[in-house]
């Protein structure tokens, strides 16, 4: 069910990615190269660049389109640092690809929304619908546990983070899930009845989960911590001195101003 390529593939095409569109070359002592998502995190980071430039730091912001080449750049030292995933995500792909890269900070969470496409509401849904969800591992388990939650699934007892469609226990209405890479759910909504998107793909698209979703995690609960994004290094580059300097922008007063301005509820700060 999980569709995270080969490490080896994903550092050729990073590599790749990142001299096309920027050269080679490390980073010095004042100059931090980091892999981002294009929204929110690259936008936070750009926000988070005029903090860092006070502290005579220069932010390198590589953006990436998928949840697979910022990790293998990260590990094979092409990157500083990223910023783009939570932990469920960031531990179940150490584990799947024998990476050794942490967690220093938790940064923001994207509630996950469920969004209208061929069907307009939840109440309208039929037996056999069509509900798309990302199919990378942990993000998957987080769509089905939001189907969970607004009752038109049950997952076995057991189901924990790495949860698949293999996982459901009960499933009344006879939906299909349908398991789709999470940078194509946007696209896929004329496609199917519903979508469970993740929040920066659903930015990407146009899409508020505060505002258009029919449906949205309860930013109270227990997921808002869980899947907290965070700022990553490779082990051994927690204590770095350009590495607490960012920490520090990131979780700013002007950061955090910035979300909440920018956002409308999409994106809510975490610290």
């Amino acid at each position: 069910m999980k569709r995270i390529i080969s490490i080896a593939a994903a550092a050729i095409l990073a590599a790749a990615l990142i001299l096309s569109a920027a050269g080679c070359g490390k980073s010095d002592d004042k100059t931090i190269i980091i892999g981002a998502s294009v929204t929110p995190h690259a936008e936070i980071l750009r926000e988070a660049a005029k903090v860092l430039e006070a502290k005579g730091y220069t932010l390198d912001i590589r953006e990436f389109s998928d949840y697979v080449q910022p990790n293998t750049a990260l590990e094979d030292g092409t990157l500083n640092a990223n910023y783009f995933q939570h932990s469920p995500y960031l531990d179940n792909f150490n584990q799947e690809n024998g990476t050794h890269l942490v967690a220093v900070a938790k940064i923001h969470y994207e509630p996950f929304g469920i969004y209208a496409g061929k069907t307009a509401s939840l109440d309208a849904l039929a037996d056999g619908a069509v509900i798309a969800v990302p199919n990378d591992g942990t993000n998957e388990a987080r769509a089905l546990k939001l189907l969970e939650v607004l009752g038109l699934i049950t997952l076995k007892p057991d189901a924990g983070f790495t949860a698949t469609v293999l996982d459901i226990a009960e499933n009344p209405k006879n939906l299909v899930i349908q398991e789709i890479e999470a940078a194509q759910l946007a696209r896929s909504l004329q496609d199917v009845d519903l979508a469970v998107i993740n929040g920066n793909y659903a930015l990407q698209a146009g899409l508020n989960a505060a505002t258009d979703a029919l449906a949205v995690e309860d930013p109270g609960s227990e997921s808002a911590k869980e899947y907290a994004n965070v700022l990553v290094v490779k082990e051994g580059h927690e204590n770095d001195a350009s590495i607490k300097a960012l920490t520090e922008a990131l979780i700013s007063d002007a950061v955090r101003d910035f979300i909440y301005n920018t956002y409308n509820g999409a994106v809510l700060p975490m610290f």
